[in-house]
C-alpha cells in the first residue's frame, strides 16, 4: 500500500482532489474561482511552504481490516482531525492544519503493527476505530520533516481486499463512490476517500457539520455502478481529481462526495 496524495479540491460544483500513495488531489468546480488547493496545474500554492497529512493504518499479521472498512475508516479519521478542537480557532494544531491547507493538501498513508504500531500511538493524534480497522491520523507535518517514529513506516507492498461481498450503502449515508474504471491499491484510496470526505466537509454550512459530526461522521464508501459513474461525476458533486503522481493518469476523477446535503442543493 503506497499513499502519498496531493489533491485539487473545489466547491461542491464539481470539487476534485487527487489523492494516492504519491499525489497531490484538487477538485474542479467548474467556475473560475482561483488556488483551490488540489489544482493540477502549477499555482502560488506551490510556492508556499508544504505540509502533509499523515495517516497510519494498523495492519497487523494476523486479521487484516476489510479494505470497505479501512477506507471509510480513513475518511471519518480525516473529518475527525478537521473538527477537532485542537485544530481550530487557537488550538494547538490549528497553525499546522492551516498551513496545510494553504499549499496543496497532501495525505500520506502508511502501514504499521505491533510496536510500530504503538511507538505511533505515542505521538499526538487521533486514533479512529471501524469495524475492524484502526486508522491513526496526525496533525499535518512538514513535507521533509517527519517525526523519525513515522518516517521509518512502510508505505507499499501491502493490500486489503473485502472478504465478502459490500452489500449497498444505508440509505441516507453520505456515500463516497469510487470511480469503477479505475484500479487503485488500497492505500491510494485510502487517501482518495480522505480527499472526499474533505471537500464535502468544506462545503457544508455550520449546521451541517455538526450533524454529521453527531453522527460520528457515518458515512460509507462504494465503488459506483459503471453506468452511474457519468451521471454521478458530471452531477455538480464535489469531485476528487488525481493529480497522476502515482497509479493512475493526471486528472483522472476518482471519488465522488455524495453528502444528502450537497445533493439536496442540486434539485
Amino acid at each position: 500500500m503506497s499513499a502519498h496524495d496531493t489533491a485539487d479540491t473545489g466547491t461542491s460544483t464539481t470539487g476534485t482532489p487527487d489523492a494516492g500513495t504519491s499525489d497531490t488531489s484538487t477538485p474542479d468546480t467548474g467556475s473560475a474561482e482561483p488556488e483551490y488547493p488540489f489544482r493540477t496545474e502549477p499555482t502560488a500554492r506551490d510556492e508556499a511552504p508544504q505540509f502533509v497529512l499523515p495517516l497510519v493504518v494498523r495492519l497487523e499479521k494476523t486479521g487484516p481490516p476489510a479494505r470497505t472498512d479501512a477506507l471509510e475508516t480513513s475518511a471519518r479519521a480525516v473529518l475527525v482531525l478537521l473538527s477537532d478542537d485542537r485544530a481550530l480557532g487557537e488550538g494547538e494544531w490549528a497553525e499546522a492544519v492551516r498551513d496545510w491547507q494553504d499549499a496543496r493538501i497532501r495525505k500520506v498513508v502508511r502501514r504499521a503493527r505491533g510496536a510500530e504500531w504503538h511507538k505511533a500511538e505515542t505521538l499526538p493524534g487521533l486514533t479512529v476505530h471501524g469495524a475492524g480497522a484502526e486508522v491513526r491520523v496526525f496533525p499535518p507535518v512538514p513535507l521533509d520533516g517527519w517525526p523519525k517514529e513515522l518516517a521509518k513506516l512502510q508505505v507499499s507492498g501491502t493490500d486489503l481486499d473485502d472478504p465478502e461481498p459490500v452489500g449497498p450503502a444505508e440509505p441516507g449515508l453520505p456515500v463516497l463512490w469510487l470511480n469503477p474504471e479505475l484500479d487503485m491499491s488500497a492505500g491510494k484510496e485510502m487517501a482518495q476517500v480522505g480527499h472526499a470526505a474533505q471537500l464535502a466537509w468544506w462545503e457544508l454550512t455550520g449546521p451541517e457539520r455538526d450533524a454529521w459530526r453527531a453522527a460520528g461522521f457515518r458515512l460509507a464508501v462504494r465503488t459506483a455502478p459503471p453506468e452511474r459513474w457519468a451521471e454521478l461525476s458530471g452531477s455538480g458533486l464535489p469531485v476528487v481529481r488525481d493529480a497522476g503522481f502515482t497509479e493512475i493518469a493526471p486528472g483522472s476523477c476518482t471519488v465522488v462526495s455524495d453528502h444528502p446535503a450537497l445533493r439536496e442543493r442540486l434539485r
